[in-house]
């Protein structure tokens, strides 16, 4: 969300509840305070976290199941000030679910709620799919990577930073809105660009829509040849508008980086 936090904050707490509603109240029990300490979300917790997303409050806001493992639920908030900005700096809210949801409730009910928090938020653009998550980063990750393409590597931190109105990618579900919706024809410009029947297009209010790539989420699977010809195909159609990590400080790009930058597009 290209907006400061003050725009944003009441509809980041009608998403939170909405979220909530659908996981249970005991889904996030640990947050982080001030001092970057995990602290158990009890009455007390709770007010801390109301006062963050107050229109005068902001910053950091990270909420999980438990501090000690890898949480099934999350949600992290990053409310900027955006006067004065560079131009990538944005506003940025992250719901996490298990695989275990959807398993249970089917990508149907997933895809609802993903649209329920995606009405309540001002998005430029938002994205919903499979991702790793994991406390440590283990030392065949790049290489799990590139093989599941429809695996998403998301660091709320580095998006906020940098983003601004562009895109992430090709996801099982890629949220538009403006600029872009637009510099694309509009969602009748969009669906005549895509071609394949198992891509539906769905337009939202506020001159916004969202993508939708067949029945399930799919992580791919490169040594397999699962290359996901859907997600390829939404990549061709948004690469002008595809965001890339900028250069290291010596002006060389990781590779790595690069390459699943591209992994739907070379």
């Amino acid at each position: 969300m290209r907006r400061s936090h003050q725009e944003v904050a009441q509809s980041v707490r009608r998403a939170l509840d909405a979220y909530l509603r659908a996981v249970g109240p005991r889904a996030l029990n640990w947050y982080v305070d001030q001092e970057g300490d995990w602290q158990e979300l009890d009455k007390q917790g709770w007010e801390v976290i109301q006062d963050k997303l107050h229109e005068s409050g902001g910053g950091i806001v990270r909420l999980r199941e438990r501090p000690d493992a890898v949480s099934r639920y999350l949600f992290e908030y990053r409310g900027r000030r955006l006067e004065g900005s560079k131009e990538g700096l944005i506003s940025g809210v992250a719901f996490w679910l298990p695989t275990e949801y959807l398993e249970k409730h089917g990508p149907d009910r997933l895809r609802e709620l993903a649209l329920e928090l995606g009405n309540e938020l001002p998005f430029n653009s938002g994205h919903a799919g499979l991702a790793f998550h994991f406390l440590h980063t283990p030392p065949e990750f790049q290489q799990l990577a590139l093989r599941h393409p429809g695996m998403d590597v998301l660091r709320l931190g580095l998006v906020t930073e940098e983003l601004g109105t562009r895109v992430r990618g090709a996801y099982w579900l890629t949220f538009l809105g403006q600029p872009v919706l637009s510099e694309l024809g509009g969602v009748a410009g969009l669906r005549a660009r895509l071609s394949s029947p198992d891509i539906t297009v769905q337009e939202m209010e506020g001159a916004r829509a969202v993508i939708t790539l067949g029945t399930w989420p799919e992580a791919g699977d490169t040594e397999q040849g699962h290359n996901l010809p859907l997600y390829r195909e939404l990549a061709r159609v948004l690469e002008p508008w595809l965001y890339q990590a900028p250069p290291t400080q010596d002006g060389v790009a990781d590779a790595d980086l690069r390459r699943w930058e591209r992994r739907f597009l070379d």
